[in-house]
């Protein structure tokens, strides 16, 4: 019986998060998770660090979410963003820039 637990808390988790993604609304004008970030300094590194075909895409998707919501409407149910094609394409250049920006900074303590 304990071995059931973990696993049905696991699914009761990834049930909450596929709802709260539902529940964001992003994913209805065709966003990604890593659309929406707050553009840091890090951030703006990473997108700057980001493949050009990669950087183009989030660009699309950016305009038509700004187009959709100046009209006031959604896309299609079938184009919505799924939780599970929903990946986080900004997140290792992310890492690496947080990493580097950490790095400087203990250099400048010494």
């Amino acid at each position: 019986m304990a071995t059931r637990a973990p696993a049905a808390t696991g699914r009761l988790l990834l049930g909450f998060r596929k709802w709260y993604y539902n529940a964001c609304g992003f994913n209805k004008l065709g966003l990604m998770r890593d659309d929406t970030l707050h553009e840091d300094d890090d951030v703006k590194e990473a997108l700057r660090r980001l493949p050009e075909n990669v950087y183009n895409d989030r660009m699309f998707r950016i305009k038509r979410a700004l187009d959709l919501s100046m009209k006031q409407q959604v896309l299609p149910a079938d184009l919505w963003t799924k939780y599970e094609e929903d990946k986080y394409y900004l997140e290792p250049y992310l890492k690496e820039v947080i990493r580097e920006r950490k790095e400087v900074e203990e250099w400048a303590k010494k």
